[in-house]
């Protein structure tokens, strides 16, 4: 038997998605069909689309979802139909090395999920799931451990964003950087996850908090979601990062967060940190996009540069601190949506990531 939901199928490389029909097998052993109440329109996403990271075509995207489980297989535990769940696009096995040493965001099995197909079209042909969740569906079938049970109090559908914007952002600032109250933060790009590190750094106490983009327009995002300053660079990395020294006592910021995924834009944010500081880039970049440093520089300037893989969250651990911070009014997930739509309108999501413009947008099912 199998199940038929509308979906964006994914093609080929730079070619836009197309709403069709796709087939959903019952789930086998180990697995759950969840009925997607919302899915959050990510950059990485874009980067599978583009070819920038791999990714199997045909293909359904979409990685940050939310719903409701409507079946079980065979051996699941742990949720039953009518159980609300947050979907984990990394989930660890907690049995390879770095799981058992206290890293499972950095599991060697989280992409098991995404090589081999998950579903089939009219035709027959196999689709693949961008990133083993394929949340851009009225429903997605996924391994049980792939699933977060949702706490009570938070509206579900914009619950999604939890599963990658909020967990990568809050989770580079709390878990990778550890920002202490009174410590100055400076980020790099406000698309999604840059809008939840700026929540994050408020949270954390961070003073002042300066918010960096190309965009004039995303001021008042910023302002929203924790900003003290904003910063349009337009372009110019080095006098967005002269402007952040300004702003704390000649020095730079504490921490800076890159949240583009380019060399440039990780290049401002290393500018922008004072002598002693730290550097985190949470942006997923192109292979061939070099940064470079010089040697003298490394040395005396004496920076700590380091890479952060979704948020170095456990989703098991961190999504209910996260959703007691939304029941709690700490987390505003609605000032990071600048665009609810449907299923139909991803095409013009994707291109307005592509032209740098607004938020995330939240797809709504149903």
């Amino acid at each position: 038997m199998s199940t038929s939901v509308r979906a964006a199928v994914f093609t080929g490389v730079g070619a836009p998605p197309r709403i069709e029909e796709v087939a959903l097998p019952d789930p086998g052993a180990g697995h759950v069909r969840v009925r997607l109440a919302a899915a959050g329109v990510c950059h990485s996403d874009l980067s599978l689309a583009n070819g920038t990271l791999p990714q199997a075509m045909p293909a359904v995207l979409g990685h940050e979802g939310a719903g409701t489980v409507e079946e079980v297989g065979p051996g699941v535990t742990g949720v039953a139909p009518g159980d609300r769940v947050v979907l984990n696009w990394a989930p660890p096995c907690r049995s390879c090395w770095f799981c058992a040493n206290g890293e499972p965001w950095l599991c060697e099995h989280a992409m098991d999920g995404a090589l081999r197909p998950y579903a089939a079209l009219a035709d027959g042909t196999p689709v693949h799931a961008g990133l083993g969740t394929a949340a851009f569906a009225e429903a997605t079938v996924v391994p049980v451990g792939a699933l977060v049970p949702l706490p009570d109090g938070v509206d579900p559908a914009a619950a999604a964003l939890l599963g990658c914007a909020v967990l990568t952002g809050w989770g580079a600032v709390v878990n990778s950087a550890g920002v202490r109250t009174g410590e100055s933060v400076a980020v790099v790009g406000l698309g999604g996850v840059g809008l939840a590190t700026l929540q994050g750094a408020r949270l954390a106490g961070a003073d002042p908090i300066v918010a960096i983009d190309v965009s004039p327009a995303k001021e008042g995002l910023a302002l929203a979601s924790g900003a003290t300053h904003f910063v349009a660079s337009g372009g110019d990395g080095r006098a967005a990062a002269k402007r952040v020294r300004e702003l704390t006592g000649g020095r730079g910021a504490d921490h800076a967060f890159e949240v583009v995924g380019a060399s440039a834009a990780v290049r401002t944010a290393w500018d922008a940190t004072r002598r002693g500081g730290t550097t985190t880039v949470v942006g997923v970049g192109a292979k061939d996009d070099v940064v470079g440093f010089s040697a003298l520089e490394l040395f005396h300037f004496a920076r700590t540069l380091r890479g952060c893989v979704y948020g170095a969250a456990d989703p098991a651990r961190d999504v209910p601190v996260l959703a007691g911070h939304v029941r709690d009014g700490r987390i505003d997930l609605s000032s990071m949506v600048t665009d609810e739509i449907g299923l139909d309108d991803v095409p013009a999501a994707f291109e307005r990531m592509r032209e740098g413009r607004g938020g995330r947008s939240l797809i709504r099912f149903g």
